[in-house]
């Protein structure tokens, strides 16, 4: 059962090791449904929303600068 998720503030802090205050920050750019005075968003948007934080380091690049400070150094 893959079933999407809503998460309240207090449980997309506990998933996402993001503070509550810092989750209310991004509420401006993160899709988010208030129900009454709840505020809930779905996980599956939040995945969404975190990919475009995604940091990809090129390894290639990290090698040569190891090998070239290496090379430097000797």
């Amino acid at each position: 059962m893959s079933q999407d998720q809503f998460f309240d503030l207090k449980t997309l802090s506990q998933y996402s090791c993001l503070s509550v205050r810092t989750l209310r920050n991004y509420l401006g750019k993160l899709p988010h449904y208030r129900v009454g005075g709840k505020l809930l968003i779905r996980k599956s948007e939040f995945d969404r929303f975190m990919d475009k934080y995604r940091v990809v380091d090129n390894l290639d690049e990290v090698v040569e600068d190891i090998l070239s400070e290496m090379k430097e150094s000797a």
